[in-house]
Parts: structure tokens; C-alpha cells; sequence
């Protein structure tokens, strides 16, 4: 019986050192398999990820990592303020934009850039529709073989696809931008900024006097800007080695643009909304062009101080964002005040109290003092024994 025992044990510690001895074996070989199938997992997915970007379908993770862009917008902000801009190559500020007119190598402008993209599939450009306003959505993107045959593009069609020499690419001809910006308030991190929603190159035709603006298609920026981080611009007619990313061109503002339309209520374009009810600065269209895509003729000067107007507007509110500054406390103005003016102040203070003291003395009645009943004397009484 004690044998029979014993025996069991044995067994028993035997089988129970067995255990303790393999668990740690499989405890440690299932997170290195885990591992080993995930990191087979990442590289796939990389490899995957670059042969869409060699093909020109998208762009890579690790290089969206490499080229940071702005933060997108917080649609939930407490405070915000949309503004539509034209703005003209032609002006020295964002003439960094128009350069070279035909692409050389790896420098090209703006539209050359825009365009490759959209055709390698790597960009959504979406319809300019007739009244102007933007819509970003499947139904509303444009068909780039459809695009080529609108504009009128020259291509050719090979056993690769479509081939299109960069002197055929109109870039010279896009000279207008029409950009949207959201002036907000970040009510998250307290911040206040301004950023480029989308885009819409404009392609000019014909002379100055009777040229013909022909608005091309709608970019979301936020899709374009991880391109533009790794694209460089030339800053500077004096020193042509000043050059910056094109995303930081648009992220510090640094464009310079006309206001041209707002986003209101009524849905008015800003000479509409300059004239108030006259219909002398009616249009025909919701975008404040006629039938052929032109600026209807406005007065000038209603313009422009409409213009002015949104930008103050803007201004004020940023710099009153805490408060009125105007409105200051006393105690706030005298703690600002020199040590002689604070000097002058007390000076002042105890002269006002002096005169105010006097003038209470004066107007007090005199005390009558008591009638004396003659010089004071001292008697002494002798006592008697």
C-alpha cells in the first residue's frame, strides 16, 4: 500500500516538473511566432503600399510621416469665418507659384504638379460647378480622359496608358487661383488660425483686355498637402537659393488675394451683398460671373471697402478675442503711469484732502466755554483741637 503510494506521487511530481518545464518553452515561443507574423504582416502591407505608389495610385504612410502638414480643421469649432480669394500669379508674392512655366526636370509649377497627380490617379480633382461652390463628393469628380478632351490637351495613347508631353500641359495659361480659407477658433488649444480649404486653378485665355477665365476643377487641400510638403518654390528674384515647400507657402499665408465672395446666408457673392437691395449690382450668376465664366463689372469702390470690411471684421475679432482692450480698468491704467505721474497723483490726493479738511473746520460752530467765576484760589482749614 505504502509502495502503491508512493509510486502515484512520484508520478504525479514527475508529471507536475514536466509541465513547469514546458509551459515556459510555449509561453515563450508564442509571442515570438505572434511577432514574426506580424512583422510579415507590416511588410506585406508596406510592400503593397509602395507598389501603389509606383503604379501612382497613392502615397505611401511612411512618406505622409516624412512630409507633415498642417492639422486639419476641427469641424465642431465655436467660431469660423469662410472666405473665397482670387489670387494672380502675376503679382510678385505669388509669382513662386507660376514658375517655370514648363516644367524642367523637377521643378514645375503649381498646376504642372496638380495636374500629373490627378492623371496619375493620386489626386481627387472634383467639378467646377456653375454657381461656384464647391462639392466634394464621388458623383461630382471629374474623368481625366474626359478633362483632357474638354480642355482641349493634346495625349497620346500607349500600351502604358496615355502620354502627354509636359510643353502640351496649358500651365502657362493657368495665371488665377481661386482659394477658400476658414479664418476659426480653435476652441481645443485656445489657438486662432487661418487655413486653405481647396483649391481652383483658373486658366487664362486670350489678351488681357478680353481674356477669358475658365475655372478648371476643385482640389481638397488637406489631400494635396502631404504632395506639397515635399515640392519646393522659389521665394526670391534676388537670391534664387531662397526657396521653401509649397505647403508652407500656403500654411503661413503668405499669398496675397482679393476677397471676391463670402459664405452667407443669402448666398451672395460679395458685390451683392456690397449693394444691399440695389439691383443695379444684380449678376446673372450665383458666382458673380456671366454665361462666359467672366467677373460682372461692379463699382470699384463698393468693392473694396466691402473687402476691407471682412478683413477688419476678421481683425477685431481676433483681437478681441479676450476681452475688449479698450475697455481697461483704472487700477490697470494707474499701475501704468511713470513714478512722476504717480508723484503728481499723490500730490494731488493730499491737496484735495487738506482743502476738504478745511473747508469741514470752517463749518463747524465755535463751543461756548463756561463763565468763570473768578481767579481760582485754594483755602486751607485749620482745625481746632
Amino acid at each position: 500500500m505504502f509502495r502503491m503510494m508512493m509510486k502515484q506521487l512520484f508520478n504525479r511530481r514527475g508529471a507536475l516538473i514536466f509541465l513547469l518545464t514546458a509551459l515556459p518553452l510555449c509561453l515563450c515561443a508564442q509571442p515570438q511566432t505572434r511577432r514574426m507574423q506580424q512583422q510579415q504582416a507590416q511588410q506585406a502591407e508596406q510592400k503593397d503600399q509602395d507598389k501603389k505608389a509606383a503604379n501612382g495610385e497613392a502615397m505611401t504612410t511612411r512618406a505622409q510621416s516624412m512630409f507633415p502638414t498642417q492639422a486639419r480643421m476641427n469641424e465642431d469649432a465655436d467660431w469660423r469665418r469662410d472666405i473665397y480669394r482670387e489670387i494672380n500669379l502675376m503679382d510678385d508674392a505669388n509669382a513662386g507659384l507660376y514658375y517655370p512655366k514648363v516644367a524642367m526636370g523637377s521643378q514645375m509649377n503649381l498646376f504642372t504638379y496638380m495636374f500629373k497627380l490627378i492623371l496619375r490617379g493620386q489626386l481627387k480633382a472634383y467639378e467646377y460647378r456653375t454657381d461656384g461652390n464647391e462639392v466634394f463628393t464621388d458623383s461630382a469628380r471629374i474623368k481625366p480622359l474626359q478633362f483632357l478632351d474638354d480642355q482641349g490637351i493634346f495625349y497620346t495613347r500607349t500600351e502604358r496608358g496615355m502620354r502627354i508631353d509636359d510643353s502640351d500641359i496649358p500651365s502657362e495659361e493657368v495665371k488665377v487661383y481661386y482659394v477658400k480659407e476658414s479664418t476659426y477658433y480653435d476652441q481645443k488649444t485656445a489657438t486662432f488660425h487661418t487655413k486653405v480649404r481647396a483649391l481652383c486653378p483658373i486658366r487664362v485665355l486670350g489678351d488681357y483686355a478680353d481674356a477669358e477665365k475658365r475655372p478648371l476643377f476643385w482640389v481638397e487641400y488637406d489631400d494635396l498637402a502631404p504632395f506639397l510638403a515635399k515640392q519646393t518654390m522659389m521665394t526670391s528674384n534676388l537670391n534664387n537659393a531662397a526657396t521653401m515647400s509649397v505647403d508652407d507657402f500656403f500654411t503661413k499665408n503668405l499669398y496675397k488675394g482679393t476677397i471676391y465672395k463670402t459664405n452667407n446666408m443669402q448666398g451672395l457673392v460679395l458685390g451683392q451683398s456690397a449693394a444691399g437691395t440695389d439691383m443695379a449690382f444684380s449678376f446673372s450668376d450665383d458666382d458673380g460671373t456671366d454665361d462666359f465664366g467672366d467677373p460682372v463689372n461692379t463699382t470699384d469702390s463698393v468693392k473694396i471697402k466691402e473687402q476691407q470690411k471682412i478683413e477688419e471684421q476678421i481683425k477685431t475679432f481676433e483681437k478681441n478675442m479676450w476681452g475688449d482692450q479698450a475697455r481697461k480698468d483704472s487700477l490697470d491704467s494707474i499701475a501704468k503711469l511713470d513714478v512722476k505721474d504717480k508723484k503728481t497723483l499723490k500730490k494731488q490726493k493730499r491737496a484735495k484732502e487738506s482743502r476738504s479738511s478745511a473747508k469741514a473746520s470752517k463749518s463747524k460752530p465755535a463751543k461756548s466755554k463756561p463763565a468763570s467765576s473768578g481767579s481760582g484760589r485754594m483755602s486751607v482749614r485749620r482745625e481746632r483741637h
